[in-house]
């Protein structure tokens, strides 16, 4: 087995939560993604954000508790492993690579879009998409290669600046009751749970992507059996509260009526229109310039996540082992290049096949990654329950049996609603619809086909997959 050293440990709680939050690129979600959530959910959008808070707050119950057992940083791989077996987890696997992966390359066309809008709207200046995609792609590589602590800095600051712009558009409004009064209903079940609620649910449970993440990192964190847990409950509850407050807020600078028919007749500029009245223009001209920074940092998050499930993967030998190559720092420098380089690779060819870069590149990308996320998340859930069933290791019946057994059925209904209203995140037809829907199910048969090859001719190596602690057993199921 590759010998998975990574140098010191140097990411804390703190640097944990800077790479999820980035990841969920909250400004993007809320003045890019929220109000189409109002123009299907009506009023009762927030309260679809806090369901699917609550519920990624349910799962995080099992998968921090797994966290301080399997101590590996192929994350939902390494946990399917130790429940389910390691066919199954390798299958698991190929899912993660791919849908972190494209999840990271689709941000980089989305840059170049928001940077263009951005210095178009308040400059005047027209310059093309692919110069911002490009200048985008240039410092994402270049911080994704370096030491992991200069990009938790990078994001640190550009996180605070969007959560910044945030709360200075909520306050005015909920401080003065909006346009006409402060209501609840947003929090009405009956609002919740309207007509829309599929629709709802495919948009509010994706801006939760990517807070698993913290296990990823778990050979880079100072103390992981503290840190991990701290930093997912820390990223969920805040994401949870800071989507819903900032989107009820957003229904209330209109008022709800009113709100539901600016979400539906512009949803694009929903919040900058808002924005401006009640905080005035320079916080407008903010949030524009912001908009872009914040796909910047999701983009180096998902980036740096990708390039370590890679790594993982490549030092169990299930991968290629140059890409488990790590710089004198630590950081995965082989991996990282070839995010990278299969970002430009896959932009380049949208490109010339005269896709669209965000209603094409960046959401036919998603399309893919979004669902394959969560249905590793529901499949992580149900080998949570498997693993405390061999041996509890001291933890509960609720931590171990009926919270992840609750987030399991949770999770896998939301796929199947996304499955349902997916012509809502792609806006295609049935055709590139079924193509795009089979990429996960094949991409899993390669991964379990690769492990039954593995398990067949190098059992050696097939044994030693998800390998954890040395305190720890390894015997774990085919």
């Amino acid at each position: 087995m590759t010998d998975r050293t990574t140098g010191r440990r140097s990411i804390g709680v703190w640097d944990l939560v800077f790479f999820v939050v980035a990841a969920a690129a909250p400004l993007a979600v809320m003045s890019g993604v929220a109000p189409l959530a109002v123009m299907f959910g009506g009023v009762g959008a927030p309260g679809g954000y806090l369901l699917g808070g609550i519920v990624m707050a349910v799962f995080a119950v099992g998968f921090t508790a797994m966290s301080r057992h399997v101590d590996n940083p192929g994350a939902f791989y390494a946990y399917i492993s130790r429940g389910l077996g390691r066919t199954t987890g390798l299958g698991a696997a190929f899912v993660a690579v791919l849908s972190y992966v494209l999840i990271a390359i689709s941000f980089v066309p989305a840059i170049g879009v928001f940077a263009h809008d951005t210095a178009l709207s308040l400059t005047g200046l027209d310059i093309p998409w692919q110069l911002w995609a490009a200048a985008g792609w240039l410092i994402v590589g270049a911080l994704g290669y370096m030491n992991i602590t200069l990009s938790a800095k990078v994001l640190g600051v550009l996180l605070g600046l969007e959560v910044l712009v945030l709360v200075l558009f909520a306050v005015p409004i909920l401080v003065q009751g909006g346009a006409e009064g402060l209501s609840f209903d947003s929090f009405n079940p009956a609002n919740v749970f309207g007509p829309g609620v599929g629709a709802l649910f495919v948009l509010a449970f994706g801006a939760f992507l990517g807070f698993e993440s913290t296990a990823i990192y778990s050979e880079e964190a100072r103390n992981p059996k503290r840190t991990v847990p701290q930093a997912t409950y820390i990223a969920v509850g805040f994401l949870a509260l800071f989507y819903t407050v900032v989107l009820w807020a957003a229904i209330m600078a209109y008022g709800p009526t009113t709100a539901v028919e600016v979400a539906t007749e512009d949803p694009t500029g929903m919040f900058f229109t808002a924005t401006e009245k009640w905080a005035g223009t320079p916080v407008a001209n903010a949030m524009h310039v912001l908009i872009v920074t914040s796909a910047l940092a999701a983009a180096l998050a998902f980036h740096n996540a990708s390039a370590r499930y890679l790594s993982a993967l490549a030092g169990e030998q299930a991968l290629p082992s140059w890409l488990g190559r790590r710089t004198p720092t630590g950081s995965p420098g082989a991996a990282s290049i070839a995010v990278s380089v299969a970002a430009a690779v896959i932009v380049i060819v949208f490109t010339l096949a005269g896709a669209d870069p965000y209603t094409h590149t960046f959401i036919w990308l998603n399309a893919i990654g979004i669902p394959g996320i969560i249905g590793l998340q529901a499949l992580c859930s149900a080998a949570v329950v498997a693993f405390f069933r061999r041996d509890p290791h001291g933890h509960g019946i609720f931590t171990r049996l009926v919270a992840p057994a609750v987030a399991a059925v949770a999770l896998t209904g939301t796929v199947i609603l996304i499955a349902v209203n997916y012509d809502l995140l792609t806006g295609a037809g049935a055709a590139v619809n079924t193509v795009l829907l089979l990429v996960l199910p094949v991409t899993f048969v390669a991964g379990l086909v690769v492990a039954r090859i593995m398990r067949s001719r190098r059992p050696e190596v097939y044994r030693q997959l998800a390998t954890v602690r040395p305190d720890e057993p390894t015997s774990v199921g085919g």
